[in-house]
Formats: C-alpha cells, structure tokens, sequence
C-alpha cells in the first residue's frame, strides 16, 4: 500500500470562515525574529561561523573560525536594530520566535518584550540547520530550548517555529503535547490542524513571501520601496477576500538585524500607517490566532479514506460504483494520501480504476445497474443506494401509463445497446429523465457507451457526498 503523506489538498475551493474577532475582515500577524546571539558560532560550541541571512553577498561558513563581519552584523540587531523596531511597535499585539540561547543573553530585550505584552515563542534552542539532526538529538533540542526559555522568559512557550527544520521538526515538537500551535509550514493563508500519531496539532502557517529576509538574498528586496509594494499588494489582496466573506490571516516577518536597519525601517512605518488606516483589521499575535482559531473551528474527527485498511476501504466504498467492490480494491492499492480524505479525492481514485479497466469490465459494471423504474425496482430488490435515488426522482410514484412506458424505453434502449439505460437520477426529474431516455436512444453505441460510463462516475460521485459530505 502506497501513501503520499503531503497535503496537497488544503481547504480547497471553499476555505473556512474565519470569523475573525469583531467581523475582521483580515487578521494582520507580525512576528519579530530574535536570533542574535544563538546564530552559528564557535563560541557558541558550533563548527562553523554563520552564513545565512546577512548583508553579505555569497557569506561562507569559516570553519574552526570566528566571522568578525557576521558576528557585527548580527550585533547590530541585537544593539540597534531591535529597539527601533521596538519602538515602532510597542502598542503592537506581536510574536517573538524567540531562540533560546539568544534569548538567554539578552535580558534587557527581553523585559522590553515582555513589558510590551509581546508573545515569545519559541525559535529553538540555537538558530542552526536541523535537517541533519537524528530524531533523538533533534528531540533533545526541542527539549533543551524549552526548559532553557522557561528559565529566562518565566513561562513557557505556548508557539514553535523552527525556521531551519528537518522533515521531523514539526511531528517532534507536535508530539510534545504542550505547543498552541507551531508555525513551521508555509502552506495557507489560515490556520490548520495536522495529526501525528493520534495528536492533533494545530498549524498557523508563516510566509517567507512578506519577509525582510528577502532583502539578504539574491532573489530579494533590494531597497525599502520593494517591501512596502509588496506588502501593500499582499494586505489588499487579502482584505478584499475578507471584504468578499472569505477572511484570511496576513504574515509578517522581520529581523532585528535587517528590518532594524534605516533604510528599511522607514518602509515598514509605512506599511503600518497603511494597514492602520483601514477599518476591520485585527492585530492579533499567533498565540490569540491560535487560540481563536481552536475556539471557532476546533478539531473535528473525520473519516480519512488514505489512512483505511484494504477491507474498511472497501466496505465503505465497495458499492459506490454498483455491485463493483473490484474498483473500490484497485482503488485502495493506488497512491493515495491526504488529497484522497474528500469526495473528489476518493472518486477520483475510484473513478481512475473504471476508466482504465477492459471494456468489458466496464460494460459489466453497467449491466450491474437496474433498469430505471423496472422489475427490481417494482418487486423492492434495488441496492439502499438506488431505491433511494429512484425514489428521489418519482420514479417509484409512477402511473400505470408512465410505468408501460419506461417499460418499452428500456426494452428498446437494451435491445439497442446490451445494456441498461443509466442516468445520475438525482441531477434530473421524472421529465427530464423521459426526454434523455428518447435522445439518446438515437446515439451510436460508442458515443452511447461513452455517455453511460460518465454517468456511472457522476453516480459514484453523488454516493459519496452523501457518505462523506460535500
């Protein structure tokens, strides 16, 4: 059995309703990253100097050596950088990724925080590469940068963000048990819940698109103009989705060391004054989206086809497509993943193993159908699924007249075609069902054989809305 782990669905074309507090029509999420001081270092116990996220062009680790540039770059953050941000946004509901040992030599910065009211989450312990990391020594990082935050900041945090994570980050820190939320996926414009070994974490998805990271590297921001543009163009894309009933949460990301610079922080004033200028937008840190986004939609246990065993699968889904349990098992044994845990997902699996099956393998599943108000159905020997179809179009309300006439059209359509005449009766009514039995009996059978088989699938695919929900 295959399976695809990746998400490749999300909330699809009818995102959730947020329901931001106060009728928002947008939540504004800054966060302040706060690395100086826990980067790659050899008097931090690491290899190698740091080489990420600084104003120099094509930087290098220097290994077994100290980076006098970097380490003064990242000063500035700390020294500089940091309280000019913060005096920009003091009156600011913000989050801090906080990483610990950074945290650990920053006391002043610290009570600034804590005296603004900002969330601190945690950023990890050290801001280093984990994808190299074993679980167990990543785990033991996770737990590290806890205890070590709790010590410094006075309580412990309630959101994680790694950054620079493995492929394990977010199922270690998810099995915890103790996080909000975690931040590490860039997936969504909203909030989502993810599983991992019977936890369900939820997820508030960062960006990197606003992000002043952009302006250290190549592809990037190279003056203030850029990031206020795009900025502005991300807020006004997703206030008018929430003007429109469909509100979303807007990320921002900043670096002491970069956005704390001159240049940039003229930009990021204007930004603010931009946003602020509009009715209906709630700044909130992660930890309150979080909070509210538990409160409004919280977790709700679901039926997910990808994770089902060969024998649930196909008692669930075995008479989908009529009497054909043979599709349901080629189904099951396809890659399927999270993208399959829907109605589209399913029937396209299903609907795959039909279409690429021998003719007469389909012809088969179309000889399983009953005639439209015929013998079986008279006598009360339909499927569940076909008495209540029938039923719902009048076709067990019929006349005697309108009963000799279905039955001579089927007569004739089977003569004509050796198969039943099949229709998705839910999408039609007794009269339009007469009209197309009278059309199509003046089809070729290639192009009529074509018509019954899609009509099998759009069958299949009303079946499984009412199992699983539209």
């Amino acid at each position: 059995m295959t399976r695809y782990p990746r998400d490749m669905a999300g909330y699809g074309p009818t995102p959730p309703n947020a329901r931001w507090p106060g009728g928002a029509k947008i939540a504004v999420q800054i966060v302040l990253n706060y690395e100086e001081g826990g980067e790659n270092n050899v008097l931090h116990g690491d290899p190698a100097s740091e080489a990420f996220l600084s104003e120099i062009t094509g930087a290098a680790p220097w290994p077994g050596q100290r980076h006098w540039n970097m380490e003064s770059i990242y000063e500035y953050g700390s020294r500089a950088g940091f309280w000019r941000l913060h005096r920009m946004l003091a009156d600011t509901p913000i989050t801090v990724y906080g990483v610990a040992t950074a945290l650990a030599r920053a006391p002043e910065q610290v009570k600034a925080m804590k005296q603004a009211g900002w969330e601190i989450a945690s950023h990890g312990l050290k801001w280093i590469e984990h994808k190299d990391m074993s679980e167990a020594e990543e785990a033991d990082q996770i737990a590290q940068a806890i205890a070590l935050h709790t010590e410094v900041v006075g309580e412990a945090p309630r959101g994680w963000y790694t950054g620079r994570c493995s492929m394990n980050t977010e199922r270690l820190v998810a099995q915890t048990g103790q996080f909000d939320y975690v931040a590490d996926s860039y997936a969504d414009d909203l909030p989502y819940w993810a599983h991992y070994n019977g936890h369900d974490q939820l997820v508030v998805p960062y960006t990197m698109d606003c992000n002043d990271m952009r302006f250290a590297i190549q592809a990037g921001f190279t003056h203030g103009d850029e990031f206020e543009r795009a900025l502005k163009d991300a807020f006004d894309t997703l206030y008018a989705e929430g003007q429109e009933g469909a509100p979303k949460m807007m990320s921002i990301g900043l670096h002491c060391r970069l956005m704390g610079r001159p240049s940039r922080a003229a930009a990021l004033q204007r930004v603010l004054d931009y946003i602020r200028s509009h009715e209906g937008v709630w700044f909130a840190t992660r930890l309150e989206v979080a909070q509210h986004w538990a409160r409004e939609h919280p977790f709700e246990k679901q039926k997910r086809p990808s994770t089902m065993d060969r024998e649930t699968f196909v008692k669930e889904f075995g008479g989908v497509f009529e009497h054909s349990p043979w599709i349901a098992e080629g189904a099951h044994s396809l890659e399927l993943g999270p993208a399959h845990d829907t109605v589209a997902g399913v029937h396209n699996a299903l609907a795959r193993v039909f279409r690429t099956a021998s003719e007469d393998k389909r012809l088969g599943v179309l000889n399983a159908h009953p005639d439209l108000a015929g013998k079986l159905a008279a006598a009360g020997r339909l499927t569940a699924e076909s008495t209540a179809e029938q039923a719902g179009a009048g076709l067990d309300m019929l006349t005697d007249d309108e009963r000799a006439m279905f039955t001579q059209l089927n007569a004739d359509y089977t003569a004509k075609f050796g198969f039943p005449f099949i229709i998705a009766v839910k999408d039609n009514t007794k009269e339009s069902i007469q009209s197309a039995f009278k059309r199509r009996i003046g089809n070729d059978r290639d192009t009529e054989f074509s018509e019954a088989c899609r009509q099998v699938e759009r069958i299949a695919e009303l079946r499984l809305e009412e199992k699983l929900g539209a």
